[in-house]
């Protein structure tokens, strides 16, 4: 059942908010980190953002400071908004991701609790240890079912995009199912979005693949305003049609024009799908109070999260300026 939101339930905790997206890495912030003189230097613009001191800037050093302060977010936003599904929508993308991690790794016979992240609605170790035990019992049912299924699959047919395809489902039904339950329209219009988006993406890849339709139905997810049925038999150079009006037309268009074999980099089509996410995020900060700001300022920190591993790994690689604009999408602020 859904849970009945009252924008007043949300007074603190969106003044809080405010002051919160304050630090949080904008534009401007950005273009510093960029130009700064080495990736030490860069990461030094962090300290304004909240993150501390890296003594050495290594991808190892850069992913532990990120998964502490998706941790630490999560702790202290949990205590002050009294309403779990809200979270949930962004935490269990980090449970998928795990559970990815742990069915490839099983099949592999390797060990990869390394790759594991924190963030979620369930703790990584246990989540690993509960896998080996095989004994899912205490988590969501659709998440135990699509570990157990995508397991099976995988072990049966060695195909690990087959697995991710049953563990995608499940994400998605997960994330529409978390906001219905919030009681937010504001997040179920979030999600059908990123469904909208997921399901462009992979028309388009599908195409340039020169995948058939019976292929792309394996891809498609549930749940967007653009029914399914109607991408898998739509060729890709008529893609941008199915998006007419939507936030995702400016997408759809690119990714309609590269929508063939050989069509050139998806980088800028990409960036677009990203950015029509943000651009529906960026609405809330015209709201004073209500879940609004909280979802917002949830995912202006995922962003965030991925903009400085973009400009960190990029400086650390000796990577220019521009080709990291390129890579980077629309900021919150």
């Amino acid at each position: 059942m859904s849970k009945k939101i009252k924008e007043t339930d949300f007074l603190s905790i969106s003044a809080r908010v405010r002051v919160m997206e304050t630090r949080l890495l904008t534009a401007e912030r950005m273009e510093r980190m960029i130009d700064a003189r080495d990736a030490g230097e860069a990461a030094k613009v962090l300290g304004e953002c909240g993150y501390p001191d890296l003594n050495e800037v290594t991808p190892a050093a850069v992913e532990e400071m990120l998964a502490l302060a998706q941790g630490a977010l999560f702790e202290d936003l949990g205590k002050a908004v009294g309403n779990p599904p809200l979270l949930d929508v962004f935490r269990c993308r980090y449970d998928y991701h795990n559970a990815k991690t742990l069915v490839k790794a099983a099949a592999l016979g390797l060990d990869q609790k390394r790759l594991l992240l924190r963030g979620g609605r369930y703790d990584p170790e246990k989540l690993a240890e509960d896998f080996h035990r095989e004994d899912l019992r205490a988590y969501a049912p659709v998440f135990q079912e699509a570990v157990a299924h995508a397991r099976e699959l995988l072990g049966s047919s060695g195909d690990p995009q087959q697995a991710d395809f049953v563990l995608d489902r499940a994400y998605y039904q997960e994330l529409a199912a978390l906001a219905k339950a919030s009681g937010s329209k504001f997040l179920e219009g979030y999600v059908t979005l990123a469904i909208d988006g997921a399901n462009l993406r992979s028309a388009v890849r599908c195409a340039r693949l020169d995948k058939g339709p019976d292929f792309l139905r394996l891809v498609l997810v549930e749940g967007g305003s653009v029914p399914p049925a109607d991408i898998a038999v739509t060729p890709g150079p008529d893609l941008a049609r199915l998006y007419h009006g939507s936030p995702l037309q400016a997408a759809a268009e690119a990714g309609a024009a590269l929508a063939a074999p050989n069509g050139g980099p998806l980088t800028e089509f990409e960036r677009l799908c990203d950015d029509a996410l943000m651009a529906y995020m960026t609405r809330a900060r015209m709201i004073p109070f209500g879940e609004q700001p909280v979802a917002a300022y949830l995912y202006a920190r995922e962003a965030e999260a991925t903009a400085i591993r973009v400009i960190l790994t990029g400086r650390m690689a000796g990577i220019d300026g521009t080709t990291i604009r390129q890579r980077l999408r629309r900021a919150y602020c």
